[in-house]
């Protein structure tokens, strides 16, 4: 009972502190609905003129539709690549494992403008500027280390002892990695998927260096947006992404749960 009043006012707290940290978000959503021609708050009027214009900006739509393409190709690589990694370096120990985790995941360590930078200065000479490959390459670097991390923990916290009963059993090590392994891994894919799809897709300061005249994507074109104008436009663009991340959690936390998929 002593501990009650304690636990009471730490919820106070917390719920305090979570207001705090999500107000600059809530406040959003009133103004997407603005009817006004600049960004105001409390609102003048009410409309959903922004709205409307957002989906008739054949700019934004454009880019919008390459940032989705972009995460899709990118997080599909991620795991590509992390997948046979991780089993590499955690199961089958291979020559030099703890120097591949750390060089795979070595961009989590550098600041982004530093890494953009040198990105830029070594696609310039390969001709690989403003193009979908580039962003592609350029994305890959910080989507990597992620779904890496991610499924390196999902694998080492699995029972060796359904894999080992299937060698014994005479099952060969692809079939054993096909039909024991990668299922016991669902969750860890599931989190990795969800983590390399939202972090491609809500770059700005690497894709800042790769983009141009030729393509973009959408972050970068509110970034322009923003810059230039002042409007409720990327009020409206702030909410529907707000909503597609929820969207991708919600996801997560109906398919295998946000705990079973993010905390091991």
């Amino acid at each position: 009972m002593a501990d009650n009043p304690t636990s009471w006012s730490m919820r106070v707290i917390v719920g305090l502190l979570f207001l705090f940290l999500l107000a600059p978000v809530l406040l959003v959503f009133p103004i997407s609905f603005s009817g006004d021609d600049v960004l105001a708050f409390p609102p003048n009027s009410w409309s959903l003129r922004w709205y409307e214009e957002l989906v008739g900006n054949s700019v934004l739509m454009s880019a919008f539709l390459t940032s989705i393409g972009l995460a899709v190709v990118v997080t599909a690589l991620s795991l590509i690549i992390a997948v046979p990694a991780s089993y590499a370096i955690v199961r089958l120990k291979v020559t030099g494992s703890e120097f591949l985790f750390n060089l795979f995941t070595a961009p989590l360590l550098l600041p982004t403008i530093v890494l953009g930078l040198a990105i830029l200065i070594i696609f310039a000479s390969m001709g690989l500027l403003a193009t979908f490959t580039g962003l592609v390459i350029g994305h890959l670097v910080i989507t990597l280390p992620y779904a890496l991390r991610v499924l390196s923990v999902s694998l080492g916290n699995l029972n060796l002892a359904c894999e080992e009963a299937a060698s014994t059993l005479g099952a060969r090590p692809l079939v054993v990695f096909l039909r024991i392994t990668l299922p016991m891994m669902a969750s860890g894919i599931v989190a990795a998927t969800a983590l390399c799809f939202l972090v491609s897709f809500d770059e700005v300061v690497i894709t800042l260096f790769l983009t141009g005249p030729r393509i973009t994507t959408l972050p970068v074109e509110l970034f322009h947006h923003v810059e230039s104008q002042a409007d409720p436009l990327v009020a409206s663009a702030s909410v529907l992404l707000i909503l597609m991340t929820l969207a991708v959690v919600v996801t997560v936390d109906r398919t295998m749960g946000l705990t079973k998929a993010f905390i091991k």
